[in-house]
């Protein structure tokens, strides 16, 4: 009975894999051509596939070609801009008035020019009373007083702005982030910021209720402070504008490029400061010699101021000593 069941069952056996076999054989060619054209199907699809993304990389490509394009442009204006406004080292009256701050005229200006220089020459008439040294004191009280202390504010003027200016540049990168348009950040600055920064964003807001775009109010902020800060920020404006991009990201990116500008500046001054103290002593050693020795000795120092080659020797110091105080200023000034 096991040994018919084991028959039985080897037969069955025999008989399924026959018929396997015949089926296989039979739909072998059915099978391989299904497997074939699956195989078909995804090579087109990943053809397909690859074929699309050969294109995306392509159009992102010629986009990005095309933003480079602009952007290069765009710098190269602004570039040709800055060599304009570069070719006037010494801007005028006009120019330094409105730079300093100062809520004058022109005319008010050599008005007030004209009396300083005629105060300061009845001053020196009256001490001295030769005629020639009132009307140099007079000349340059006129002419260099005023001039070296519109300097001294417009300098002044401008290192407030650069302590300020990435404050502003901060508080616009929130506003951004935050979802206010360019245009709010910059009337935010304009009412809620502090001087200068403060009067010279009013401006750019005035510039804008004139007509002009945000591009061209901002590139006129350089006209007015004429640093490579106020440049720069003028430059990420007008980029953005025309190549797009993300604005915020970039004004945090000149925030901290303007700080790092400021502490470079300062470790150098720092360094330097052991030059500018040396140039000092040197500069002001002749001066002291001179009072120490015309306290002990008068007459020996007196000689210089009467006697007609005592004026020759002092005119030749002074000479050779403003030559010597602006090689070491040229020598101990950095640019960064």
């Amino acid at each position: 009975m096991f040994g018919f069941d084991t028959t039985v069952l080897a037969m069955i056996g025999l008989a399924a894999f026959a018929a396997a076999a015949l089926g296989y054989g039979v739909l072998y060619n059915r099978i391989e051509a299904d497997k074939q054209t699956t195989s078909r199907l995804n090579r087109i699809k990943a053809a397909e596939t690859d074929r699309s993304k050969v294109n995306a990389a392509r159009d992102r490509v010629s986009e990005a070609n095309k933003r480079r394009k602009t952007m290069q442009e765009t710098l190269k204006t602004l570039e040709e801009k800055q060599k304009e406004n570069d070719k006037r080292q010494s801007p005028p009256i006009a120019d330094r008035l409105l730079q300093a701050g100062l809520p004058i005229s022109v005319q008010q200006f050599y008005v007030l020019s004209a009396i300083l220089g005629l105060v300061l020459g009845f001053m020196a008439i009256m001490t001295n009373g030769t005629l020639l040294v009132a009307a140099g004191v007079a000349v340059a009280g006129g002419l260099g007083l005023p001039r070296w202390v519109l300097g001294f504010l417009r300098n002044r003027r401008f290192k407030a702005f650069l302590n300020e200016f990435p404050n502003a540049l901060d508080i616009m990168v929130r506003s951004i982030k935050s979802g206010l348009p360019l245009n709010d950040a910059i009337r935010m600055i304009a009412s809620d910021g502090q001087e200068p920064v403060r009067t010279e964003f009013r401006r750019v807001v005035e510039a804008q209720q004139m007509g002009m775009s945000v591009p061209e109010a901002c590139s006129r902020l350089y006209t007015r402070i004429p640093l490579p800060e106020a440049n720069f920020f003028a430059i990420v404006i007008a980029i953005q504008a025309q190549a797009g991009g993300n604005l915020s990201e970039a004004l945090g990116n000149l925030s901290r490029v303007l700080r790092d500008r400021r502490k470079m500046k300062a470790k150098v001054n720092a360094l330097s400061m052991e030059a500018k103290a040396s140039a000092v002593i040197i500069g002001a050693l002749p001066f002291i010699v001179a009072t120490l020795v015309y306290l002990t000795s008068p007459e020996y120092m007196m000689v210089l101021f009467t006697d007609s080659r005592g004026h020759m020797i002092m005119a030749a110091s002074g000479v050779w000593m403003s030559i010597g105080i602006l090689v070491m200023r040229n020598m101990i000034n950095f640019e960064i």
